[in-house]
């Protein structure tokens, strides 16, 4: 089994650069859906953020996910409750996971896509970290434009995130997510091939 972390800067590109991995045969672990699935109405996650949290965060159906947003990313003592909340369980999920992508192909590529994978210290845990890169300025623009978000509120999400050179440092590969989609998933293409020739020099 080959491991593999997935990182960058919130819309630098990166669930383009996961899905495209998927797409060619990659068994991908998404942080962003376990750590969704760790707070369910019904779960001890759930519980616990509303208790650390208070009923403000409390939306129709569950948690009001922009409130609970506009809290952490204001306040860095709140992110760091939180995450002490969500990151221990989503680390629990994405191992079960592994674990079972390994038992069903033990030559299975895993992809695990951790947006706060350098901030959580895991570079050293994997064999290779793949890193797509933009700059801050882009991703910013690209929240507002794209994702109609507060400029405020985008500026903050990515000041709260590893900055670009703390990601490239980690990094053993830097995609570039500065241009169109088909060019990101061109170089996962490319990435890919190469795995594949050193898998099969392995052998």
């Amino acid at each position: 089994m080959q491991r593999i972390g997935l990182t960058g800067g919130i819309a630098a590109g990166k669930s383009v650069a996961a899905g495209r991995f998927a797409e060619l045969g990659a068994v991908v672990v998404d942080s962003d859906e376990l750590a969704r699935l760790v707070v369910q109405p019904g779960t001890s996650g759930y519980d616990e953020v509303v208790e650390a949290f208070g009923p403000d965060v409390v939306g129709p159906g569950g948690l009001d996910r922009v409130a609970l947003a506009r809290r952490v990313f204001a306040d860095a003592d709140a992110r760091r409750r939180l995450e002490g909340i969500v990151h221990p369980q989503v680390r629990r999920l994405a191992a079960e996971r592994e674990a079972a992508a390994a038992a069903a192909d033990p030559a299975a590529v895993v992809v695990h896509d951790i947006p706060l994978l350098v901030e959580t210290g895991q570079a050293d845990s994997f064999g290779m970290v793949v890193v797509v890169a933009a700059p801050a300025a882009l991703r910013v623009d690209r929240l507002v434009r794209l994702r109609g978000m507060d400029p405020a509120d985008a500026q903050a999400r990515v000041a709260a995130q590893a900055s670009d050179d703390e990601r490239e440092t980690a990094a053993d590969v830097v995609l570039d997510g500065t241009g169109s989609d088909e060019g990101l998933r061109a170089q996962v293409d490319a990435l890919w091939r190469r795995l594949v020739a050193e898998r099969a020099e392995e052998q």
